[in-house]
């Protein structure tokens, strides 16, 4: 359906505001309010927008609306858009060392009257032309629709299991992990919880950086359209030195759940007896038969952990973070290798916009990458690279979660030189199971 106006559509971008008793400028307050539509929320009450305003402002996020009056009296006013963006530098761990940065886009709304007018490609394109301006070498997503996203260059990276684990008499560790674990007030985990995930996301290939609606949630001090979440309970682990390794936060489901079932609303670890241990805690609650999370680890290691690895149930496989590559040759230098690693690998890119056409030619010397993108012949892959791939494709070999011999094998990816397949899996192997939870 086409609106019944002349006017073009105008695209504006501006920073998230709130004045000095922290309510939502009147610019943010209509793009929160659509953007919340567009996701299907009920409205918004004043309150819940000023909230929602303050995290925007605290994570500088960068707003664009595109704007058109309707000559319907009883349409939305010219000043509500009718498509939303969002974006904001943020940090990718690759498992090491210093995080990438990466230019986070979230909020892609447009509304129905106005779809296939290339609201979304306008509002896309500038962004990430934008970003390669301001020295991102990539781009990230996570994403409500996935059919939208690879024809900008995004490719899926990560992914996470939905699981429901049994906990009566069956659920037990065949080990016991050190430390203990301690309830603790919700709320704390707004102080605590910051020092456990720094820890967690230097040696987490695949994780983002927290953002400012992350720690409210968690600690239950506000729920999606309220001002907290009493239901919220949480627990800490502690190691044998009683330093806080790990936490998680849960609400119980209600007594009209059959069976009685405790829902994870965040689980962080920072080390491997945190992480099991956060799981003896959750199978050991009285009166509770399942835990359900749908952020597990996709190789999640309880399963191997549990004497009974089938109370352990994946009741469904999500993609995760989509990234695209912007800059080829600065973005594979900068991502960790395995220590003692060493090879070469060449790699011909297509990529529609144009921002990592090329052949990369990449190094890896005992661990430490470089690379170096070159424009590609008349003859681009007759001779000279080993792969040939979509800047998508790319994307998704980044961290080292996906095998390339799967992309392969479905038709993603190109082998020029027999066996390179296998051989780029070797090199872009990750430091660490590829994972994250940060959603954004």
């Amino acid at each position: 359906m086409t609106p019944r106006t002349g006017a073009e559509p105008e695209i504006r971008t501006f920073p998230a505001a709130v004045d000095a008793d922290g309510h939502a400028d009147a610019a943010t307050r209509e793009w929160i309010k659509a953007e919340a539509q567009g996701f299907h929320e009920p409205r918004l009450t004043e309150a819940v927008v000023d909230r929602r305003a303050r995290h925007l402002v605290a994570d500088a996020q960068r707003l664009t609306g595109v704007y058109q009056a309707s000559t319907s009296p009883a349409a939305y006013g010219a000043e509500v858009p009718v498509a939303t963006f969002a974006s904001l530098d943020g940090e990718l761990s690759t498992g090491a060392g210093e995080p990438v940065r990466a230019n986070l886009i979230s909020a892609v709304t447009v509304r129905p009257t106005h779809r296939r007018r290339g609201l979304l490609r306008q509002m896309m394109l500038a962004d990430l032309e934008r970003a390669v301006a301001d020295g991102h070498v990539l781009a990230a997503l996570t994403v409500s629709e996935a059919t939208i996203y690879r024809r900008f260059g995004f490719g899926v990276a990560t992914a996470v299991n939905a699981i429901t684990v049994t906990t009566d008499s069956r659920f037990r560790l065949a080990t016991a992990p050190a430390g203990r674990c301690e309830l603790v007030e919700p709320g704390s985990l707004a102080e605590l919880g910051p020092a456990v995930f720094a820890r967690f996301h230097a040696g987490r290939p695949g994780s983002i950086a927290r953002l400012s609606r992350h720690w409210s949630r968690t600690a239950g001090l506000e729920g999606d359209d309220r001002d907290d979440a009493p239901e919220v309970r949480a627990a800490v682990h502690l190691d044998d030195s009683d330093t806080v390794d790990g936490y998680v936060s849960y609400r119980f489901k209600g007594w009209d759940s059959t069976p009685h079932t405790i829902e994870i609303v965040d689980l962080v670890a920072a080390t491997d007896d945190a992480y099991l241990g956060l799981w003896e805690f959750l199978g050991s609650l009285d009166l509770v038969e399942r835990v359900t999370w749908d952020a597990a680890p996709a190789d999640d290691p309880l399963r191997w952990a549990l004497a009974d690895w089938r109370v352990v149930k994946a009741t469904g496989v999500d993609d995760w973070l989509w990234i695209r590559v912007l800059d080829p040759a600065r973005a594979f230098a900068a991502r960790a290798y395995v220590p003692g690693t060493t090879g070469e690998l060449t790699i011909d890119i297509t990529d529609a916009l144009g921002h990592a056409e090329g052949r990369l030619a990449l190094r890896v010397d005992d661990g430490a990458g470089s690379a170096v993108l070159t424009p590609r012949g008349a003859d681009a892959g007759a001779d000279g690279a080993d792969l040939a791939l979509d800047v998508a494709d790319l994307g998704s070999l980044y961290l080292g979660g996906v095998d390339p011999c799967v992309l392969a094998a479905a038709g993603r990816v190109r082998e020029l030189t027999p066996g390179a397949a296998l051989r780029a899996r070797t090199l872009l192997a990750p430091v660490a199971p590829v994972w994250g939870t940060t959603h954004f």
